[in-house]
């Protein structure tokens, strides 16, 4: 069966969950500068680098599907924690998450010839305290490497969670509410 839709990213995490909603999708990751501007908001952030995202690629593509860009940042104390750089940033990052609460914004794009959607999602997630020992043997497990605020709700990290309040799939990368709402837009219904 041919695609439904190009996914603008490279991550694996977002790939499973369009293959669990049934999406059919070919990947073409886009590259470009993630940085946030200075004085932009999160809320602005996270909308930005999604809508470029698809913008990028659907404008690059010569198959004319619709184009799924996403982003998400963990933000605490309104900063936003970005991916770490190595293990001993991982380590700063989930000392910083432990214990307390903070937020995930999730930004669905999606691009096609009936236009563009843009969609946020917001979770508010509660650590539990963690001890050094912890932080360390998560940091070294490789899991927290390419992960926004150093952890992933769907591995080992799922431990650490005492509440969550929001999408369990927007922690993950991909609000598949708001998911399913822009690609019914295109025409693309996820349940018949």
């Amino acid at each position: 069966m041919p695609p439904q839709i190009i996914l603008a990213s490279a991550s694996p995490r977002r790939s499973e969950l369009l293959r669990q909603i049934g999406i059919r999708h070919l990947i073409q990751a886009v590259d470009l500068d993630e940085s946030p501007w200075p004085g932009e908001a999160a809320l602005d952030y996270v909308q930005r680098v999604a809508a470029e995202k698809s913008a990028a690629c659907w404008h690059a593509s010569p198959q004319k599907l619709p184009v799924l860009g996403a982003d998400t940042s963990v933000i605490c104390d309104g900063e936003i924690l970005g991916k770490p750089e190595n293990q001993a940033h991982a380590q700063a990052l989930l000392s910083r998450l432990s214990g307390r609460s903070h937020q995930v914004y999730s930004a669905v794009s999606v691009r096609g010839d009936k236009g563009h959607g843009l969609a946020l999602s917001i979770s508010q997630v509660q650590f539990r305290a963690l001890s050094q020992a912890e932080i360390l043997a998560y940091s070294l497990s490789g899991e927290p490497e390419g992960k926004a605020g150093a952890y992933a709700i769907q591995g080992l990290a799922s431990v650490f969670i005492e509440s969550l309040t929001g999408s369990f799939s927007g922690v993950m990368g991909l609000p598949l509410f708001e998911t399913a709402e822009l690609l019914a837009q295109q025409g693309i219904k996820v349940i018949a």
